[in-house]
């Protein structure tokens, strides 16, 4: 059974957790939503191209509203204050 997961931020920290889940949880974790105010084309190619772990060595693009990864959509929102 895989367990869905959010991304509060997409920093530093949310990027490489992505990365994680996606290298190493795989069968056990999905990103199902990301939470950050920046638009999605920039989070993408930050997320394609990291300056310090190298590039992403799959597939990213961004649409309006979501990151599709290794060819899974994951929502991405704006919300300042999600609480």
């Amino acid at each position: 059974m895989v367990t869905k997961i959010g991304i509060n931020g997409f920093g530093r920290v949310g990027r490489l957790t992505l990365r994680s889940v996606n290298q190493y949880h795989s069968g056990r974790l999905e990103v199902a939503a990301i939470n950050d105010l920046t638009d999605t084309k920039t989070n993408a190619h930050l997320l394609k191209w990291d300056s310090t772990y190298g590039p992403y060595s799959g597939k990213v693009d961004a649409t309006e509203d979501s990151i599709i990864v290794d060819d899974r959509e994951i929502k991405v929102l704006s919300e300042r204050d999600p609480g």
